[in-house]
């Protein structure tokens, strides 16, 4: 599959050249523009249950839209932020609403996180990616990936976008009580192991934060 992913990393436009036959699954509503000659499908992909599931559960919409080529077709997510192209070789784990678009190939499922995530701002189901492919992930803000090699690392859970599998991690706080109540940091994911973890340059949680006092108040 050929792709492009321009203006990077604020507000990128992921554009993907279909060949004839050739289908990639996203998101509904994250296409920008397409050929006329590319067909399109919209379907719940995984059943009435496994989409509710998808939906209720990890953040993403119920209907799934298929792309068939040959042609071109835009995507682009609903916020400012970038777009990466991940290679799929068994799972990869995101955080609910990161996914953007995957080849048709790629299973998207929600798995419970456990009680581990029960405490993070992004919920406590992960969506997994499954599959030989490539999935299309979004983010706020640009994408830093940090590779680990028998490493840990720890971060904020506002500012996780994805990880590979391999990785194990907690959810703790950082810098006890005092740190959680009144110095902005509080509770983090601590990964360990092998692999790589995409983290979001801003989050969305401390975006509002500087919002929210400057709109105005009703009288």
């Amino acid at each position: 599959m050929k792709y492009k992913i321009e203006h990077k990393p604020s507000f990128s436009l992921l554009e993907v050249e279909l060949d004839a036959g050739e289908k990639i699954q996203a998101e509904a509503g994250a296409m920008v523009f397409m050929d006329p000659t590319v067909e399109i499908e919209t379907k719940a992909k995984g059943g009435i249950l496994g989409a509710l599931k998808r939906s209720i559960l990890g953040g993403e919409s119920f209907f799934v839209n298929i792309f068939k080529g040959p042609g071109k077709v835009g995507f682009a997510p609903g916020y400012p932020g970038d777009i990466i192209g991940l290679e799929v070789n068994g799972k990869i784990y995101a955080q609910s609403g990161a996914f953007i678009a995957a080849s048709e190939n790629i299973d998207i499922d929600v798995k419970l996180g456990g009680m581990k995530t029960f405490m993070g701002r992004e919920g406590l189901f992960l969506l997994e990616l499954r599959g030989e492919g490539i999935a299309f992930l979004s983010s706020y803000g640009g994408i830093q990936k940090v590779s680990l090699k028998g490493e840990s690392l720890i971060v904020d859970t506002g500012h996780l976008v994805a990880f590979t599998e391999g990785l194990d991690f907690t959810i703790k706080t950082i810098g006890g009580l005092k740190s959680t109540l009144f110095g902005g940091e509080g509770l983090v994911f601590e990964f360990r192991g092998t692999g790589d973890v995409y983290i979001q340059t801003r989050s969305l949680d401390g975006f509002l934060s500087w919002l929210l006092p400057h709109l105005p108040k009703s009288r």
